[in-house]
C-alpha cells in the first residue's frame, strides 16, 4: 500500500527532527524553503523534495503538517497570496502542530469541510531532542475519518498520541499544559527570589524539592539554567511563552471563564519580553524576577561563586 505523500511546512528547532522521522519512515516528502538552509540541506541530502510556495505544495500532497509559531502564521500559509488553499483540492488533510488559537482551528476545520479539506491539529508535547528521536507527544483533534488518515505519519515523530477530541480540542489541551509548565516557571522564579531574600540558596531549595513530590521533568530543566547556567537546559523563548499565555486568557475570554491566576502569569512574561527578554529561555525568567526584587541573577551569582 502506497505511502501517503507528506508535505511539511516549519523544518525549525523543532521541525526539522519530525519531518526527519517522516522520511525515516519511508513518506514521500516535500518541505518549503525556510530561511536557515542547513535543515532544509539535510532533508534534501535524505530524499525530500522542496516546493517553492505552499501552494504549490497544496498539489503534490496528501497532508501537509504545519509546524510554525502561532495563529497568524497558520493564517497566513492558508490564506495568503501563494497559500495552501489557493490550489488545495478535497481530500487534503491539513495537520497544524503548532500552538495556535482553538478558536482559529475550529473555524478553519468547518469551512474548509465544506471544501471537502479536513484541517486537524496535533500541538506537541516535548523538546527538539525528543524530535530528533521521534519521542514526541501529540495532542490530537480531529474527526473518526481524518484521524485514521492523519495518525500514521503523526507516529513517525511521536510515540504517544492522545486524540483528545474534534479540530480545536488539541489546541485547547496544548494551552491547558503550556499554562501549567509556564505557571510552574513563574512560580519556580519567585520562589527562588523569596529563597535569595531569605538567604535561602538555590542549591539548598534544590536539596528540598528534588527527588520529592513538587519535583518533575519541567522543573529539572528549569533548575538546569539556576544550578548550572545553562542558557540551553530548556529552549522554549519567553516571547514565544508571552504568546501562549495570551492564547490562554483569549480562551478564558472566549468560554466566559474566571481566569485570575492565568492573567498574572501572562503579565510575568509580558514584562520580562517588554524589558528585552523575549530572545532568552523560559528558565530565564529566574533573572527577570531576581531583578525586580534587588536579588543577584544567576549570571551574577555564578561569577561571585
Amino acid at each position: 500500500m502506497n505511502k501517503a505523500r507528506v508535505g511539511f511546512i516549519g523544518v525549525g528547532l523543532m521541525g526539522h527532527g519530525m519531518a526527519k522521522n517522516i522520511l525515516a519512515k519511508g513518506f514521500p516528502l516535500t518541505v518549503l524553503g525556510h530561511r536557515n538552509r542547513v535543515p532544509v540541506e539535510d532533508l534534501l541530502s535524505r530524499g525530500a523534495t522542496e516546493a517553492k510556495s505552499p501552494a504549490e505544495m497544496a498539489e503534490s500532497c496528501d497532508i501537509i503538517v504545519l509546524c510554525v509559531t502561532g495563529a497568524p502564521q497558520v493564517e497566513e500559509l492558508l490564506r495568503g497570496e501563494n497559500g495552501i488553499l489557493k490550489r488545495a483540492k478535497a481530500g487534503l488533510h491539513i495537520v497544524d502542530t503548532s500552538t495556535s488559537e482553538p478558536t482559529l482551528t475550529m473555524a478553519l476545520a468547518a469551512e474548509l469541510a465544506a471544501r471537502g479539506i479536513f484541517f486537524c491539529d496535533a500541538p506537541l508535547g516535548g523538546t527538539p531532542v525528543q524530535a530528533e528521536d521521534g519521542t514526541l507527544s501529540a495532542m490530537v483533534g480531529a474527526d473518526d475519518a481524518a484521524f485514521a488518515v492523519i495518525e500514521p505519519a503523526i507516529a513517525a515523530f511521536a510515540s504517544r498520541i492522545v486524540r483528545v477530541g474534534a479540530p480545536g480540542a488539541g489546541h485547547t489541551m496544548k494551552l491547558l499544559n503550556n499554562f501549567l509548565s509556564l505557571g510552574y516557571g513563574a512560580i519556580y522564579a519567585e520562589a527562588l527570589a523569596l529563597a535569595a531574600k531569605a538567604g535561602v540558596t538555590p542549591q539548598v531549595f534544590d536539596h528540598v524539592i528534588r527527588g520529592g513530590r513538587m519535583d518533575c521533568g519541567f522543573y529539572q530543566t528549569f533548575m538546569g539554567y539556576v544550578l548550572d547556567g545553562d542558557v540551553n537546559a530548556h529552549r522554549f523563548a519567553i516571547s514565544n511563552a508571552h504568546k501562549d499565555m495570551r492564547y490562554v486568557t483569549n480562551l478564558a475570554t472566549n468560554t466566559g471563564a474566571a481566569a485570575f491566576i492565568s492573567a498574572t502569569v501572562k503579565n510575568i512574561y509580558a514584562a520580562a519580553e517588554g524589558l528585552g527578554n523575549g530572545g532568552k529561555n523560559v528558565p530565564q525568567i529566574v533573572d527577570v524576577v531576581a531583578q525586580m526584587n534587588g536579588v543577584p541573577t544567576v549570571p551574577q551569582r555564578m561569577a561571585a561563586e
